[in-house]
């Protein structure tokens, strides 16, 4: 295997009707990075089929229809193969079932949200816009993301940082040291994949509540920032 890759760590396969139109979920961070001109630097692999072997500079997991409380071996190993990659100094950005894999694996909790599914184009408040955050401190005190989950980290890693939050959920990002990082929205998601996720789970909304989500959805360019500076950093050594 090539050295000097960004890995990218497929978790799960999105919804069948998702899937069929707008592809998976690596496949949208691959579109983001495409956009850098940094696609020569990645490499992806399915995480619940192939142990990541190589040198690489950076980590990035996906999201995942998987549940971290259900303990599948694949997460479990995964998690711990996190664990010991962070110890290693791999810079690692995991997003919505990653940032979860992530704080579980470090010692946090996560489990269902006691007041249902977030989902839809929801406000973050970036509690680390005038800090020494890498990723965040160049991010707008307040923006918005794409989010869509059921479960969340309920408590943070001993030691964890935790820089955003939305209306109901506190942990919408974390760090963990100084190269390592968790986020619960979606910043690959493009306006048309959040549309499509509100049509998977119209039936667990209120149809006036889903009607005000579809009115509210947008494109969330300050949220795909965080892996465009994620990836810059892996690229230039976090220098």
């Amino acid at each position: 295997m090539e050295t000097g890759k960004l890995l990218i760590a497929l978790c799960g396969d999105t919804h069948p009707a998702i899937l069929e139109e707008f592809g998976n979920f690596d496949g949208w961070f691959i579109d983001v990075f495409d956009k850098m001109g940094i696609s020569a630097h990645l490499w992806n692999t399915h995480m619940y089929h192939d142990a990541p072997e190589g040198n690489f500079i950076g980590c990035v997991v996906t999201g995942s229809p998987a549940m971290v409380t259900d303990r599948a071996q694949w997460s479990e190993d995964l998690g711990r193969w996190m664990r010991l990659a962070i110890e290693q100094g791999l810079p690692l950005l995991g997003v919505c079932y990653g940032h979860q894999l992530l704080a579980d694996a470090l010692g946090g909790a996560v489990d269902y949200q006691p007041d249902g599914r977030e989902i839809g184009s929801l406000l973050i408040t970036n509690h680390a816009s005038d800090g020494d955050d890498y990723i965040f401190s160049r991010l707008p005190h307040t923006f918005h993301a794409h989010l869509t989950h059921a479960q969340s980290v309920l408590t943070l890693p001993e030691g964890a940082v935790n820089l955003a939050s939305s209306g109901r959920v506190k942990h919408q990002a974390f760090r963990y040291g100084d190269r390592t990082w968790g986020v619960q929205f979606h910043p690959e998601f493009t306006c048309p994949i959040m549309s499509a996720y509100l049509s998977v789970y119209r039936d667990q909304i209120p149809a006036a509540q889903r009607l005000q989500l579809e009115a509210h959805l947008q494109d969330c360019f300050d949220a795909q920032r965080v892996l465009e500076i994620f990836a810059e950093g892996c690229l230039r050594g976090f220098a």
